[in-house]
């Protein structure tokens, strides 16, 4: 299931992530506060890997309140899932810090914190950003990783687009990765142990020169990872391409800095 950012409304969405969302005076005294709503939500999310099964009252049970009571604090789960995602592109935010050293670096950086981001918050995955939640730590997030780019040749639309090719690729191989990772969760066995299954299977009905290209790549690729499909291996192969592809732009202006 996707979940769609932007989905909620945008006003008291905004109000909300960025503190401004006054609680009714009236009513129950209020023994809550937002961050630990999002933060209870966050905690349920990883422990599931999953955001499908996340509802106000699981949010609600967890911290011991009435489901009603929690949307004193967010006034919807879509809500609610906006600013979870912006509350973990605050810890981005601090594993970014200040960036020093090349553009390469920092673009690699960039790269690591955002995999490690999704290895640690897999339910991410499940969430269309088209429309990121506006808020103070995504916009951070944001300021920093163009900050590794700024300065370096590119105008302001190319540096938007060099992020999101970086971030979209990271996506990409990441959710390759969870996936794989459910996959010997749901089946008991790993990639590994499953290439040792059908690889000899294969090799007895496979006649290489029926597809001679399929037979040589697929069985130099499968020998490499033990595995029809390597993320790490992707990541890393698709990132180096990824930078030498913004250095050979940069390298055709005369005006390079």
């Amino acid at each position: 299931m996707t979940e769609i950012s932007g989905s909620a409304d945008p006003a008291r969405t905004i109000a909300t992530l960025w503190g401004r969302r006054e609680l009714p005076r009236r009513g129950p005294k209020h023994t809550l506060t937002t961050a630990q709503v999002v933060a209870a939500a966050v905690e349920i999310a990883d422990r599931d890997q999953d955001l499908t099964p996340l509802s106000m009252r699981r949010v609600a049970e967890s911290l011991g309140v009435g489901t009603m009571s929690l949307y004193t604090y967010v006034a919807s789960r879509e809500e609610l899932v906006e600013v979870m995602l912006d509350k973990v592109h605050g810890e981005a935010v601090e594993q970014l810090g200040t960036h020093r050293g090349t553009w390469e670096e920092g673009l690699r950086r960039v790269a690591q914190v955002n995999w490690d981001l999704h290895m640690r918050h897999p339910w991410v995955l499940q969430i269309f950003t088209g429309r990121p939640p506006l808020g103070p730590h995504t916009i951070e997030k944001y300021e920093r990783e163009l900050g590794v780019i700024e300065g370096i040749g590119l105008t302001d639309v190319e540096m938007d687009a060099v992020l999101t090719l970086v971030l979209t690729h990271v996506e990409g191989v990441a959710r390759r990765r969870v996936e794989a990772d459910r996959a010997v969760r749901r089946t008991g066995i790993t990639d590994e142990q499953w290439w040792r299954q059908v690889e000899p299977l294969v090799s007895e009905v496979l006649d290489p020169s029926r597809f001679p290209l399929a037979s040589r790549v697929g069985q130099a690729a499968g020998q490499a990872h033990q595995s029809s499909h390597n993320p790490e291996h992707a990541y890393a192969f698709g990132l180096d391409r990824l930078i030498q592809g913004v250095d050979a732009l940069l390298c055709g202006r005369d005006d390079r800095p």
